[in-house]
C-alpha cells in the first residue's frame, strides 16, 4: 500500500480510537509527519501527561513507552514495534545496578538517571534527567551524598564538567553516539568551513571538544534557528535531520557518518514504520503493561523530575 493509503488509515484509526500518536525526533521522516506530537524525551514525557485520550500511540523506542506508560497509568500505550528497543537501556541491567548498590550500601548514593533506561533502573533512582534538564537537575542534588549517574557515562562526564559536580559514572553509552570520532569531525569542519559543529552530549569527549554547541536534539532546534550561521554539522543520530530542515528553513544541515550502514543511524528507533502504526492502532497491540508497584516506584523520580523542571 502507498504512504498516502496507510496515512489516511492511521488518520482514521486515530479518530475513532481517540489516540494521540507521538513520535521522538529520531523517527523516520513519515512517522514525524503523522505524529500529533514530535520532542525528545522530556517533551514527550510532558505532553504524555496532558494528554485527554484514551491511546497513545508512542512512535520511538521500548523505555519511551514505557515512562508513556509509568505517566498514564489509566490510559492504553502501544508501541507500533515491541522489538525497538535502546543499546543504552540494555547497557544497565536492573539487576546489575541493584547488586552494585548493595555492595556499595555504606555509600547511601544518590541515583540520578538519564531517562534512557527501564523500568526498574527508574524505580532504584532518585531522580530522573533528560539530556535538556540534567545540568539543572544535578544542581539540585544533595550536596552530603555522592551521586551515581546512570547509564551514560558521556552525558554524565559532560555534566560533571558543567556543574563541577563529582560523580560516579556507570560505564554506559549510546551505540550511535560512540561511534563519532574526532577525525569524522576534524575532515567535516575542513569540507564545510563556515558550518557550527552542534553535537548532542551523549558523544564521547573526543567529539565535544570540537563542538562549537552542545546540547539535547530538542534545544538543538532552537540554537539553529538563533544563530547567525547559515550552515551547521549535526552530531546525533540523524532523524533529527527531518524536523531541523523543516523547522529551520534556508540554513543547510550536514550529517556524519557512521558505522558500516554510512549514516549516524540507530536500527531500533528505524524499527517503528506506517503499517506497523496502523496495525497497532487497528489491533491495538503491542501493549505496554507495567506491573503497578513497580510503575509507582518508578514515578516517584519521573514526578520530581518533572517538578524540578517546570
Amino acid at each position: 500500500m502507498q504512504a498516502s493509503g496507510l496515512i489516511a488509515e492511521i488518520r482514521q484509526l486515530k479518530k475513532h480510537r481517540n489516540a494521540v500518536i507521538l513520535a521522538h525526533s529520531y523517527q523516520r521522516p513519515e512517522i514525524q509527519d503523522v505524529a500529533d506530537f514530535v520532542g525528545d524525551s522530556l517533551a514527550l514525557a510532558r505532553y504524555a501527561q496532558q494528554t485527554s485520550c484514551d491511546v497513545i500511540a508512542f512512535c520511538g523506542v521500548h523505555f519511551m513507552a514505557e515512562t508513556a506508560c509509568i505517566l498514564n497509568p489509566s490510559r492504553t500505550v502501544l508501541l507500533p514495534d515491541k522489538e525497538a528497543s535502546c543499546s543504552l537501556e540494555s547497557s544497565c541491567p536492573t539487576g546489575e545496578l541493584t547488586d552494585f548498590l548493595q555492595a556499595n550500601k555504606e555509600k547511601n548514593y544518590y541515583v540520578i538517571a538519564y531517562i534512557n533506561c527501564s523500568i526498574g533502573v527508574k524505580a532504584l533512582a532518585d531522580v530522573i534527567v533528560t539530556s535538556s534538564n540534567a545540568q539543572q537537575i544535578v544542581e539540585t542534588a544533595p550536596v552530603d551524598r555522592p551521586i551515581l549517574f546512570v547509564p551514560d557515562e558521556n552525558l554524565g562526564a559532560w555534566v560533571a564538567e558543567k556543574t563541577g559536580r563529582k560523580m560516579t559514572l556507570w560505564r554506559g553509552s549510546c551505540h550511535v553516539h560512540r561511534l563519532f570520532t574526532r577525525d569524522q569531525i576534524l575532515q567535516a569542519k575542513q569540507q564545510f568551513p563556515d558550518a557550527q559543529v552542534v553535537c548532542h552530549p551523549e558523544c564521547r569527549e573526543v567529539v565535544r571538544l570540537l563542538a562549537d554547541h552542545i546540547c539535547s536534539t530538542e534545544k538543538m532546534i532552537n540554537y539553529c534557528r538563533q544563530s547567525s550561521a547559515k550552515c551547521f554539522i549535526i552530531v546525533t543520530e540523524n532523524g533529527i535531520l527531518h524536523r531541523l530542515r523543516k523547522l529551520v528553513p534556508g540554513k543547510d544541515f550536514i550529517s556524519i557518518s557512521t558505522g558500516t550502514c554510512g549514516c549516524a543511524e540507530c536500527e531500533f528507533m528505524k524499527l517503528n514504520t506506517l503499517e506497523k502504526l496502523r496495525n497497532c492502532l487497528r489491533d491495538m497491540s503491542p501493549v505496554i503493561s507495567l506491573p503497578e508497584d513497580l510503575r509507582a516506584r518508578a514515578l516517584v523520580p519521573l514526578q520530581r523530575m518533572l517538578e524540578l523542571s517546570c
